[in-house]
């Protein structure tokens, strides 16, 4: 008997109800490792998970390997898994099988070459990865397992430090399965055959064809830099179009939505709990790894283990757990120059805390060096008049998260330290350096508005 559309996806919308309401549940419920239940945590809990929502139609309902369009995997609208304040994330659904064309066009880009940008005038953004992956998005199985090596597959990647741009500032990268004969240009592999059998598939054969094509773009200098539109195509598909839009194909998407809000909120919870050690040691936690309280972890090289992330970072991690009065002295040590350095603030629930309207976040070029060339970062509720403060928003409790980039990363012994010490807010100055100078409200108030302004900009939706 010939299913019945109407119920089919009545149905559907039932299952996607559901998947919600298990969402939601894991905002409040012990069982599914949420933070505290405070006000505040239950209250940014609905935000977060309305967050998911966003991003889960955008990916339910319109990726199309076929037609594909970069979309935001994270922004100010939906915030998550500890984003990046100088980031764009982005990411476009392809089938590996196939041949892409991405296509955009920068300003001055000199800084991709380690050389110095004009005095005036527009320029790209500071930094630019492209990365060809097999398997799901992190978070969207909601289970701790699919950080399992095997499951996901990097098959290729791409970034400024080796870009080749034209004179006009046009680029254009080829994504294919292999490169064709005679082909110079930039070009990102679609596929990788591996040496190991399929965690869970063992009939699987060794070729791993990337599913999504996703990337950052990094934003150091917020008044000169701007975001790169970008374009991509399959190759041979121009100009068509998609097929009729059928009522099997509607409650396939309206189910996978609900499942992508679902898996995000239960996988997120279980990360920071259980691996990360947040509240404490668990079973199953990375030791080393672990964040610790007022301190950070071992600095680690972004992997599976680790969630993902941009794979030409370092990454560490801690938590604050600050009183009114206190302060956290923040010292990062960089010892061999990277692309990028960047500090942000996280909320328990892993959202950048506010970046455009509050100093949530610092980047190399934003903060300033003290003259032994350790950038000092002041951790407190109220604003201590220093440069380099960084804005809890009033949270006791929250994410320190530090990350450097390397388009070549280098040997362990020329990683970067970072160290963290939590004092009174009143002494906050007996450990700074004595020519730190002041900063004072009218000062403050004018780099909040360059942020305003430059996130109002970077996220644009006309």
């Amino acid at each position: 008997m010939p299913s019945d559309p109407k119920q089919d996806l009545r149905a559907a919308f039932d299952e996607m109800i559901a998947s919600l309401q298990s969402a939601r549940d894991a905002i409040d419920q012990a069982e599914l490792m949420p933070p505290p239940a405070t006000d505040r945590n239950l209250a940014e809990g609905y935000r977060y998970l309305m967050g998911f929502v966003h991003s889960a139609v955008e990916r339910a309902f319109h990726e199309d390997p076929g037609r594909p369009a970069f979309r935001n995997a994270l922004s100010i609208i939906n915030r998550a898994t500890i984003d990046n304040a100088d980031a764009i994330y982005f990411f476009a659904p392809i089938d590996g099988r196939e041949q892409y064309l991405v296509r955009g066009q920068v300003a001055d880009h000199r800084v991709w070459r380690g050389e110095a940008p004009a005095p005036a005038g527009r320029k790209a953004p500071h930094y630019v990865i492209f990365e060809t992956s097999s398997g799901v998005l992190a978070g969207d199985s909601g289970d701790l397992r699919e950080l399992t090596p095997g499951l996901k597959t990097q098959t290729g990647r791409l970034d400024s430090s080796e870009i080749e741009v034209g004179a006009d500032g046009v680029f254009e990268i080829l994504l294919a399965p292999e490169k064709p004969g005679g082909y110079s240009g930039n070009f990102i592999s679609t596929l990788k055959v591996v040496s190991r059998p399929h965690p869970t598939d063992p009939s699987m054969g060794p070729e791993r064809y990337a599913n999504h094509v996703s990337g950052r773009q990094l934003f150091y200098d917020w008044e000169r830099e701007d975001a790169v539109h970008l374009e991509v195509n399959q190759i041979g598909a121009e100009g068509s179009a998609p097929p009729p839009y059928t009522a099997a194909r509607a409650a396939a998407e309206v189910r996978r939505c609900g499942e992508l809000v679902r898996g995000q909120m239960h996988f997120w919870n279980a990360f920071w709990t259980v691996l990360m050690g947040t509240y404490g040691h668990r079973e199953g936690g990375i030791p080393g790894i672990e964040f610790s309280r007022n301190a950070f972890n071992k600095i680690n090289a972004a992997s599976g283990a680790t969630g993902g992330g941009m794979s030409t970072n370092l990454y560490a991690g801690g938590v604050f757990e600050l009183e009114e009065d206190e302060a956290l002295i923040v010292e990062n040590h960089v010892r061999r120059e990277p692309q990028y350095v960047g500090f942000q603030l996280g909320t328990l629930w892993g959202e950048s805390m506010e970046y455009g309207s509050r100093m949530g976040s610092l980047n190399g070029c934003q903060s300033e060096t003290d003259p032994d060339g350790v950038i000092r970062l002041v951790v407190a509720h109220r604003d201590p008049g220093v440069p380099n403060w960084l804005d809890t928003a009033g949270h006791r409790e929250g994410f320190l998260t530090p990350r450097w980039a390397y388009s070549e990363q280098p040997n362990e012994e020329e990683w970067p330290t970072i160290t963290a010490k939590k004092v009174p807010f009143a002494d906050i100055r007996s450990h700074l350096p004595p020519e730190t100078r002041s900063v004072d409200e009218a000062e403050r108030r004018e780099q909040i508005q360059l942020r305003r302004r430059h996130v109002q900009k970077r996220f644009r939706v006309f």
